[in-house]
């Protein structure tokens, strides 16, 4: 978790002195007003910070990082408040660690995470206008791939709380550089089929980090 912080802050560090060479005046413009609509596209990486019981065999859940794209939709009721709505899908490889028989593959699962957050963004009308935000994720697991010895494992689907920071910087007209790091909580019950019939059960807290930096376009 330090190192994203870190990562996060020297990111943003490199890209405020880019933008900071920049003379604010020459983004003597609008800013973000009531009416206005923003598409981003990010890089992100969605990063689990995960926290399980599993029954029969102990251990602890362990899914993989992963890295995509992302596309963002905001809407602005007033020049501070916006809501914005996230869309972006990852695959993860899922295992079980250190459990009675050593670690044990899950196999593979996509994982599609919605997510709609209501925002203050401060200084609306600056360059540099960072925001907060947080809102509700509803989390589809689909396409598991079941690692050999396995007969199925299922994911359930889950509501979660997502939490939000971030800032957009002009860089000329209507273009702006993002930053934005949220904080999902979400559980799901995972229950694992092996071929010999044993049934595992895990409840898992995945509680992914989301990561990401882009463009956006006001409308």
């Amino acid at each position: 978790m330090m190192r994203i912080g870190n990562t996060l802050a020297a990111a943003a560090g490199a890209a405020l002195l880019l933008f900071g060479m920049i003379p604010t005046e020459a983004f003597a413009q609008d800013g973000k007003s009531a009416g206005d609509i923003m598409v981003r596209g990010r890089i992100i990486g969605l990063l689990p910070d995960e926290d399980s019981t599993v029954t029969v065999i102990g251990g602890s859940v362990d899914a993989s990082n992963a890295f995509t794209g992302e596309l963002d939709f905001s809407y602005f009721f007033t020049d501070n408040i916006a809501a914005e709505l996230i869309a972006a899908t990852t695959k993860h490889k899922m295992q079980v660690d250190h459990g009675s028989s050593g670690d044990v593959g899950l196999g593979n699962v996509w994982l599609l995470p919605p997510t709609l957050t209501l925002q203050y963004h401060f200084m609306p009308k600056q360059a540099f206008s960072p925001y907060i935000g947080a809102g509700a994720t509803y989390a589809v697991f689909y396409n598991e791939k079941v690692a050999s010895g396995l007969r199925s494992v299922d994911y359930d689907n889950a509501w979660g709380v997502a939490l939000q920071a971030g800032f957009d910087y002009k860089i000329a007209g209507n273009w702006y550089f993002n930053a934005d790091v949220k904080k999902i909580f979400l559980n799901t019950d995972v229950k694992v089929v092996t071929n010999a019939g044993t049934v595992i059960n895990a409840d898992v807290d995945l509680d992914p980090w989301v990561v990401g930096v882009g463009v956006g376009y006001k409308f």
